[in-house]
C-alpha cells in the first residue's frame, strides 16, 4: 500500500513514520512538508497512485483544505481514500471536509500509542466499503 502523508510539523511527520516502522507494516510512506509540496507531487504524470492520503489541515503556501478540494476535482483521484489528520476538533472544519469529498476525519492523537492504534486501524479500514457507505456517523474517527 502506498501512503502519503503531507503535515508542516515536523515532529508530526517523524511521530508517524515512527509510528509505521513499529508497527511493521510493509507499505511505502511518502512524506511532505506542505500541500505545494503535495500537489506538486501529485501533478507529476508518472507516480505511483497513493492508496490513502493523510492530509493535515493547517499548513503553509496551500492549506490541507486547497489541497482536498484540488485533489477531488481531478479524476485521476477518485479512488484516492483521503484521511483529515488535524489537531481541529472544529465542526466546521469537520462539515466542510465531509462535504468536499474526504473519506474520513481523524483528530491527531496526543500519545504515541494511540497514534499507532489510529494508524493500524486506519490503514486497515475496508475502504471500498467505506467509501461507498460514506456517512457522517463514520466520518469523524475516535480511537
Amino acid at each position: 500500500m502506498h501512503i502519503l502523508i503531507a503535515d508542516d510539523d515536523e515532529d508530526d511527520r517523524t511521530f508517524f513514520s515512527e509510528a509505521m516502522m513499529e508497527l511493521k507494516m510493509n507499505n511505502k510512506l511518502t512524506l511532505f512538508n506542505d500541500g505545494k509540496d503535495l500537489m506538486d507531487y501529485l501533478s507529476c504524470p508518472d507516480i505511483v497512485m497513493p492508496h490513502i492520503l493523510f492530509l493535515d489541515l493547517n499548513m503553509p503556501y496551500m492549506s490541507g483544505f486547497e489541497c482536498l478540494k484540488e485533489i477531488r476535482a481531478d479524476d485521476r483521484f477518485k479512488d484516492v481514500s483521503i484521511a483529515i489528520y488535524s489537531t481541529s476538533s472544529s465542526e466546521k472544519d469537520i462539515e466542510d471536509t465531509f462535504v468536499e469529498g474526504a473519506n474520513i476525519y481523524i483528530k491527531k492523537p496526543n500519545d504515541f500509542s494511540n497514534l499507532k492504534k489510529v494508524i493500524k486501524e486506519v490503514v486497515n479500514i475496508n475502504w471500498q466499503f467505506h467509501s461507498s457507505g460514506l456517512n457522517k456517523e463514520t466520518f469523524f474517527f475516535s480511537i
